[in-house]
């Protein structure tokens, strides 16, 4: 068996078989086929896609090439939830806290760091001082049998065929492919042990899946293939037509996260975290009214519980929670400049993929995997689609040590907003729950 004929053979559009893509996947992760090939099959692929017997072939050979949790306790319900991305999309910092304090199921949380445009779940954990992302699987599986939940990173012996094609897809412009995003989510999501799996499928110009169809389409089929598995599946599409609540940026985001865990915060990004939440209790106990569930789980916002819960999970894996409590305590960014709008109406439109990429170079994400973050740094939004706008409103906040990226942006990033003279309406948050 060839990688290069079996590369032709996806390039004409013809099925691989299941031997065959096991050669392919785990002979690049022993580095017998090299990076090039790699990513002419993965080229292959994001142009002729693959079928229901490739995808599964797929997820089968990354999820069997490394080690898998499993959970002892056979009463107890394991969930997660996974969002394909977006910008200022801080959701799970909320809901994990928040499902840990209903008492009704555990959530052994898997996460990523920024992709491109967007920011990772593991960057805002980690821009609490002392929080350790790093833990075996075993300790993973401790703790969130323990209190309830735990936050990681992938380790290097959970789906490791994943890491490598991961970063591949990344630098070839291959990450928008279905078959490989199925394939790269539902491996880790089986392989770490959990019964549910709630999905936030972003929809929208932030998003990577920009147009609706296609956004429901990957919901469809994460749905199909994850439930082949064995895992109870309820993807939900949400907006991503502009950033999610009106903080973006690693420690900015906490901020928000904390504000929202106290029964505050941005409306927007409570009612994303409530409606995927009650989703995931419901996947838990299908009998339980979604009503019921959703009522408890503000009560447990406003009253300060899933506040509770999200210290203790902080405090467990070695955070300062002091700063938790007194965030102003934080440092802040060396360059604070509020943007003023230079011209008046109604906001119509945002080029959110943009904005996210402003944050990068404030500082906020990576260029290259080798970049070092800058927790501090970020943007808080202040207008919204459908906010009207006079000339000298405050429009956007940059936060910053660097200097030029400020001066560059803060002469430009009113250009990322789209004004109209007639009243224009706000897009909903939560477009479907399939």
């Amino acid at each position: 068996m060839l990688a290069y004929t079996l590369i032709e053979k996806k390039q004409a559009g013809k099925s691989l078989t299941k031997g065959e893509i096991h050669y392919l996947v785990n002979g690049f992760l022993k580095k017998d086929i090299p990076d090039y090939q790699m990513a002419a099959f993965l080229m292959a692929v994001y142009f002729k896609g693959m079928t229901p017997e490739e995808i599964n072939a797929y997820i089968d050979v990354i999820l069997h090439s490394g080690r898998r949790v499993q959970f002892s306790d056979s009463n107890t319900y394991y969930a997660d939830k996974h969002s394909t991305g977006g910008v200022g999309d801080k959701i799970s910092l909320i809901l994990a806290p928040l499902a840990m304090a209903s008492g009704k199921v555990k959530v052994p949380m898997i996460s990523g760091r920024g992709l491109g445009h967007s920011g990772g779940t593991l960057d805002k954990l980690e821009s609490i001082p002392g929080f350790q992302t790093h833990l075996s699987l075993e300790a993973f599986q401790a703790q969130t049998d323990e209190i309830g939940c735990a936050l990681i990173g992938q380790t290097d012996d959970l789906c490791p065929a994943d890491k490598v094609l991961y970063s591949l897809r990344d630098v070839t412009a291959t990450v928008r492919s279905i078959p490989l995003i199925c394939g790269s989510i539902l491996s880790k999501k089986i392989a770490e042990g959990v019964n549910g799996l709630v999905l936030d499928v972003k929809t929208g110009n932030g998003a990577f899946m920009t147009g609706y169809e296609m956004s429901k389409n990957l919901a469809d089929q994460l749905k199909h293939f994850g439930e082949a598995y064995g895992l109870s599946v309820r993807p939900v599409l949400t907006d991503m037509s502009q950033p999610l609540g009106n903080k973006v940026g690693n420690w900015l985001e906490v901020e928000e996260s904390l504000e929202v865990l106290q029964g505050g915060g941005p409306d927007a990004v409570r009612e994303i975290t409530l409606v995927l939440t009650t989703q995931m209790l419901a996947l838990a106990d299908p009998k339980r009214s979604e009503d019921d569930i959703r009522r408890e789980l503000e009560q447990l916002l406003d009253n300060g519980s899933a506040y509770v819960a999200f210290l203790k999970i902080v405090e467990k894996q070695g955070g300062d929670i002091t700063y938790l409590e007194n965030p102003e305590r934080y440092p802040s960014a060396a360059h604070i400049i509020d943007v003023k709008a230079q011209r008046e109406g109604t906001i119509s439109g945002i080029d959110t993929y943009q904005l996210g990429l402003d944050a990068i170079a404030l500082g906020a994400g990576r260029k290259f995997l080798s970049d070092t973050i800058d927790p501090k740094a970020g943007l808080v939004i202040h207008k919204h689609i459908g906010d009207t706008v006079h000339v000298g409103d405050y429009i956007v906040t940059l936060h910053t040590d660097n200097k030029d990226a400020a001066d560059i942006l803060s002469s430009s990033i009113e250009n990322r907003f789209t004004y109209s003279e007639h009243a224009v309406s706000q897009p909903p948050y939560i477009y479907e729950i399939r």
